[in-house]
C-alpha cells in the first residue's frame, strides 16, 4: 500500500489508480503514447523511428500491452507487404488528456 501523506487516505496495491500508474511507468510507455498523440495513426517501422533507442521487440510488447487496454488500436491491411497501423482509441484519447494536464502540472514544479 502507498501512502498518501496528504490526506492520510491509503492508495490500496492494485486499485484501478495503482495499476494506471504501474501502466505508466513502465520503460518507453509515455513516449509510445507521446508520439501516436502528436502523429495520429502511425505505422511500426515509423513508431521505431520516432521513439529512438527501442528496439522492436519491446515496442511491439508495449503496443499489444497497449492494444489489450485498449489504448490503442491495430488496424491491419492485407497487402503485400501487409500494412499494420497503430493509433489511439477513445480511452488512448482520453488518457493523453490526463498526461497532457500532468505534463503541464510537472512543468511548474520544475
Amino acid at each position: 500500500m502507498t501512502k498518501d501523506t496528504s490526506s492520510g487516505a491509503a492508495i490500496p496495491r492494485g486499485c484501478p489508480l495503482d495499476r494506471t500508474f504501474r501502466l505508466l511507468s513502465g520503460e518507453w510507455t509515455t513516449h509510445i503514447l507521446w508520439v501516436l498523440s502528436n502523429n495520429g495513426p502511425t505505422r511500426h517501422g515509423e513508431l521505431r523511428r520516432l521513439v529512438e533507442g527501442i528496439s522492436s521487440k519491446v515496442l511491439t510488447d508495449r503496443l499489444r500491452m497497449f492494444e489489450k487496454k485498449g489504448i490503442v488500436f491495430r488496424d491491419y491491411e492485407q497487402t503485400i507487404p501487409p500494412k499494420v497501423t497503430y493509433g489511439l482509441t477513445e480511452l488512448g484519447l482520453e488518457l493523453d488528456h490526463a498526461l497532457r494536464a500532468i505534463g503541464n502540472l510537472a512543468k511548474r514544479f520544475s
